[in-house]
């Protein structure tokens, strides 16, 4: 967005082994790679690492992406009297398990406390996260969703590429972290026994190969094409080709329960329903646009049944596909981005003055 308006942007991150490339138009990026994997020694390193990269650096306006970078960025920012965006892509201290580990829980908690009531420009990814930061430290996070640009200019992939015969029924399940408490697992159950219905699983995550390891012993495998992490634009283009997308999150964390995830835009872009958890943020919009089901509890009992009811019902399907199209000519990047440019544009207004 800031390179469309003739900023020179430069993204600076963490090199890992599942980073892909970062090709926008007018983007610099820069990758740090740290020695060490995973762990307190890898985020403390990163830490550092940043705060010198930032500190050499000139920059009008800086953008810290979660709770990880924030602490070099608001050092750095303050020491060049630069302003500071902080942008919660999450409830960071709310992540799964995070509680659960208390010397790093309350390390992180520390951090936020003492920053997060000194942050005067913050973006967030939902309404209820916004209200819970600012309910914990008086902070008014403006509320930018995570949602698809238009994808009128690609061209779906075949469903062949799916094993799908005429009258095969195509969803999928995306996810760059595909985990426990995703919903993934009772989707694969879901599968055993389920006909005319293909599945297509597009990501990577901790329990890939395990959800493997079950499709074949419930003989699902033959329904189930696994496809790895790519690029947006070409996971778009699968997208495209099914009939309907599945996003299950459960609620097993303050984060969980109130996400929007980047994948229900995604369906919504690519002008099929969504099946969805019970969750509220994610609830809220497909009862408000009518454009997918919302499941009354993520269980492969529930799963199963919704997909056959769709594979059946192909009128159903093709009304919620209406809906779907329909949405997305509200709910997208084009006019979503429309609050962060202006947004944007008052910080740097302040700063100029």
């Amino acid at each position: 967005m800031l390179a469309e308006a003739g900023w020179s942007v430069t993204v600076i991150g963490r090199k890992s082994g599942s980073t892909l490339p970062l090709n926008l138009p007018g983007v610099t990026s820069m990758r740090i790679r740290v020695p060490l994997r995973r762990g307190p020694g890898m985020y403390i390193l990163f830490n550092i690492m940043l705060f010198r990269h930032l500190l050499f650096r000139r920059f009008d306006l800086c953008v810290a992406c979660d709770l990880d970078t924030l602490i070099p960025s608001f050092a750095v920012a303050r020491l060049h009297g630069s302003p500071l965006i902080y942008d919660a892509h999450e409830y960071f201290t709310g992540q799964q398990g995070l509680p659960e580990r208390r010397i790093k829980y309350l390390t992180w908690k520390k951090a936020e406390r003492i920053v997060l009531p000194r942050i005067k420009y913050m973006i967030t990814v939902s309404d209820s996260i916004a209200d819970l930061y600012h309910r914990e430290y008086g902070v008014n996070p403006i509320v930018i969703r995570n949602m698809a640009p238009s994808v009128n200019h690609l061209l779906p992939h075949d469903r062949s590429e799916f094993g799908a015969g005429g009258n095969d029924m195509v969803v999928i399940y995306q996810g760059s972290g595909i985990n426990e408490g995703r919903g993934a697992a009772e989707l694969i159950s879901a599968m055993d026994g389920i006909e005319g219905v293909r599945l297509v699983i597009i990501g990577s995550g901790d329990i890939i190969e395990s959800l493997k390891l079950t499709a074949r012993e419930t003989g699902a495998a033959d329904k189930i094409v696994f496809l790895p992490r790519m690029p947006w634009e070409e996971m778009m283009r699968y997208t495209m080709s099914c009939d309907a997308g599945l996003s299950l999150d459960t609620d097993t964390c303050i984060n969980q329960r109130y996400s929007l995830p980047n994948k229900l835009f995604d369906y919504i872009a690519a002008g099929i329903p969504a099946i969805v958890s019970p969750l509220p943020e994610v609830s809220a919009v497909i009862e408000r646009y009518g454009c997918g089901i919302v499941l009354g509890e993520v269980t492969p009992l529930a799963i199963r049944d919704t997909l056959e009811k769709l594979r059946y019902d192909r009128t159903f399907l093709s009304s919620l596909k209406e809906k779907a199209t329909e949405a997305r000519s509200e709910l997208n990047w084009e006019k979503e981005k429309i609050k962060e440019q202006e947004f944007f544009k008052s910080v740097i207004q302040l700063k100029s003055h």
